[in-house]
């Protein structure tokens, strides 16, 4: 529950600010990317309510957050969190995993 604390008001701080359009991203490549690297802890698909580590959120929670952005992903993956490992993710590969979450934003199951 502290991650989305944390998600929510880095939401909430980015939202006062101008966004500016992330590069586009391949969503297809994003999930593979997700399956192979976030698997593990965070729920992937559209259909997973849950995730495999409690700690972690599903990322389809993560998409529907209120005022999600693909800027807010970036800060997202980029600022360090205590239940989640020092992960780098290439840049290539972060736009395409942007793209993938975002994807998941409003689909229904």
């Amino acid at each position: 529950m502290h991650r989305h604390a944390i998600l929510a008001g880095l939401v909430a701080v980015l939202s006062c600010h101008p966004v500016h359009a992330q590069e586009p991203g391949n969503v297809g490549k994003g999930l593979s990317y997700a399956r192979a690297v976030c698997g593990e802890c965070h729920g992937i698909e559209a259909k997973d309510e849950v995730s495999p580590n409690p700690e972690a959120p599903p990322f389809k929670a993560v998409a529907g957050t209120s005022g999600m952005t693909g800027t807010a992903l970036v800060v997202w993956l980029e600022s360090p969190h205590p239940s989640m490992p020092q992960l780098i993710v290439p840049p290539d590969d972060r736009n395409d995993l942007i793209a993938y979450i975002l994807s998941l934003k409003d689909q229904k199951q």
